[in-house]
């Protein structure tokens, strides 16, 4: 039986040789702005991006040119630096699993918004933060959305809790390290997703504006969410639905959608 006599040194210099040759140093140094500005809920400016990522103002600066007229970043209203335009949300918007998914929702959430006078959304997971994909407004003159595009961190969004309730524990994990959550927070937030998967949905309060409630349940291929449908429930007068009515039939149009994605994937 032959042996390789290759040592672990070569092997490891042989492995370092590769990952250099396939660098691309000046795609990295965009990739990392992009990175940056993403994670930043202020805008940042030269000075700022440079400090941040450990680089010269000067081999930044062209950079940001380039960025900024491919359209990726623009400077902000207030002046006070650069924030990343809706370019990459956009080109992610293209993709066929997420279009095919917002397709199939919209009517389903059109209907629902009208049997319920409620605004809803759908939010996915995108690294360590939910993104709002789509959204329909409630019927009338007066009400509350989320606006396309908005994020949130997962373990503070209640879209967030809904889709880590329906993962693999191997993903649990991974999500958990992803948003830096360990310890006895990580525990607390696994608990209350482990309620949320045996009620089937979530409410909860706003912390955002007094007088709202967040309901959402999960759309799922298979047994996994894959995105979450969520009302901001706000309670005017006078109401088209009452709160216990209204989680019904959002429960059940989740499901609707679930099962439309489900059949569509079929040959």
């Amino acid at each position: 039986m032959a042996t390789s006599s290759r040592s672990p040194r070569a092997t490891a210099s042989e492995s370092a040789q590769r990952t250099s040759r396939y660098r691309a140093p000046a795609l990295e140094k965009g990739l990392d702005v992009i990175e940056l500005l993403a994670a930043e809920k202020a805008p940042l400016n030269l000075s700022a991006i440079s400090q941040r990522l450990g680089r010269s103002s000067g081999e930044l600066f062209r950079m940001l040119q380039v960025l900024e007229f491919k359209g990726f970043i623009t400077s902000a209203e207030s002046g006070t630096g650069y924030v990343l335009t809706n370019k990459l949300f956009a080109l992610a918007m293209a993709q066929a699993p997420v279009r095919s998914l917002v397709e199939t929702a919209l009517p389903i959430m059109r209907k629902l918004s009208h049997e319920i006078g409620q605004s809803c959304h759908i939010a996915v997971a995108s690294e360590d933060q939910i993104v709002v994909i789509t959204r329909i407004e409630r019927p009338g003159d007066l009400g509350f959305s989320v606006r396309i595009g908005y994020r949130r961190e997962i373990t503070r969004a209640t879209s967030g809790l809904v889709l880590f309730a329906y993962q693999s524990d191997e993903t649990r994990r991974v999500w958990l390290k992803r948003c830096r959550l360990k310890g006895e927070a990580a525990d607390s937030f696994v608990a209350r997703a482990n309620v949320v998967r045996e009620r089937g949905h979530h409410e909860a309060d706003s912390d955002f504006v007094r007088g709202i409630v967040d309901l959402s349940a999960p759309i799922l291929r298979g047994e996994v969410a894959i995105a979450a449908l969520t009302c901001p429930f706000v309670h005017s007068n006078p109401l088209v639905m009452e709160m216990a009515g209204s989680v019904d039939f959002i429960c059940a149009a989740a499901r609707q959608i679930s099962g439309e994605i489900v059949h569509g994937d079929l040959p």
